[in-house]
């Protein structure tokens, strides 16, 4: 017999412990299901060099800041790990790990997520599993014959195993940019884009980017406010990658070959390697078993619950599951919003 708690949340990344922290206030029993071996959720793989594009405190969870960093500038990869890990102690969260859900079935009036240890139970479930986990790359012809190194951005570490070779670089966000901006430096490299990147003024950081895509969701008909979460900032590396004159990029490439790729115009040229910086889909295989994903990939929510199974809400994949949910501030916005409804629930069930 699985125990029943009255909220389980899978995912102990950003949004599951912002969901955490409201949850705690509210004395709600709940648990949370995390895959990681240790606290930081998807923020654990990024990059060795990885930059937020936001200064420590418009990247925070809620109820407590970040620590500026010692070294001023904008977090990075180790500042965000660090302060996670301790978010998770500072409030208590009662976290499993690691602990990978399989399936997720309806039994007996609950939902009961399926593990690699055992069953765990909820009288509501809240999927915060995020994307990092299920990366995209687009099909395109030949990609299978290519005899170079292909991985996507979710895999990639640092410059050192590309020095002196081609590489093309395809992707026309920040981490496209910042991946860029490393493996120029001992490389040579194409960056390849569906269209010209977005480049923000420097002054401009993540704040901007959020309110933009913000205000894009919430923009009545015939408004069109401009920008977004994939407009680029000018963090320093990026900036330095500017002054070397290497930010410049291409549209894309047709086909691939065992050598490398061939451009629209028939031209072709070789390459070592492809990074594929084209971004995620949401982690949901754990919910096929429940039948409520579509042949989109998504769920179909009404706000963020499930319209099949209204135990079940999302949160944290994009815009659909949450406003900016997928960004820390956005995470800590929608738990705020959430939190609320999750208990309105409870009290209906009980």
């Amino acid at each position: 017999m699985a125990d029943l708690r009255d909220i389980l949340i899978i995912g102990g990344g950003q949004m599951g412990l912002a969901l955490g922290y409201y949850l705690r206030r509210a004395g709600i029993d709940f648990q949370i299901l995390d895959a990681e071996a240790g606290p930081g959720g998807a923020w654990r793989h990024g990059w060795d060099s990885l930059h937020l594009f936001s200064p420590a405190g418009y990247s925070s969870l809620p109820g407590w800041l970040m620590p500026i960093p010692a070294h001023k500038g904008y977090p990075t990869r180790d500042d965000l790990l660090d302060y996670l890990a301790r978010y998770e102690s500072r409030y208590s969260l009662p976290i499993e790990r690691p602990v990978q859900v399989e399936a997720v079935e309806r039994v007996e009036g609950h939902l009961e997520a399926l593990t690699d240890r055992g069953r765990f139970a909820g009288r509501i479930l809240v999927s915060a599993t995020g994307t990092w986990s299920h990366p995209f790359i687009p099909a395109l012809a030949g990609r299978e014959t290519f005899g170079g190194v292909q991985l996507h951005s979710a895999d990639y570490v640092r410059p050192d195993q590309f020095a002196g070779q081609t590489v093309l670089i395809v992707g026309g966000g920040n981490s496209g940019a910042q991946i860029l901006a490393e493996v120029s430096q001992v490389a040579r490299t194409i960056w390849v884009t569906q269209n010209e990147p977005l480049f923000l003024p420097d002054e401009v950081d993540g704040r901007v980017l959020f309110e933009r895509a913000t205000a894009r969701l919430k923009a009545e008909p015939g408004e069109t406010p401009v920008g977004g979460i994939g407009d680029i900032v000018m963090v320093p590396p990026v900036r330095e990658a500017r002054a070397r004159d290497v930010l410049h990029a291409v549209r894309p490439f047709d086909r691939m070959t065992q050598g490398g790729i061939v451009w629209p115009d028939g031209s072709t040229m070789a390459a070592d390697a492809i990074i594929w910086c084209t971004g995620f889909r949401a982690a949901l295989g754990h919910l096929a078993s429940l039948g409520v994903v579509e042949e989109s990939g998504r769920v179909v929510l009404h706000g963020q619950q499930s319209i099949k199974e209204p135990a079940l809400w999302l949160a944290g994949y994009g815009d659909w599951s949450g406003a900016g949910s997928a960004t820390l501030i956005g995470a800590a916005r929608t738990a705020r919003d959430l939190a609320p409804q999750l208990e309105a629930q409870l009290s209906s069930l009980k």
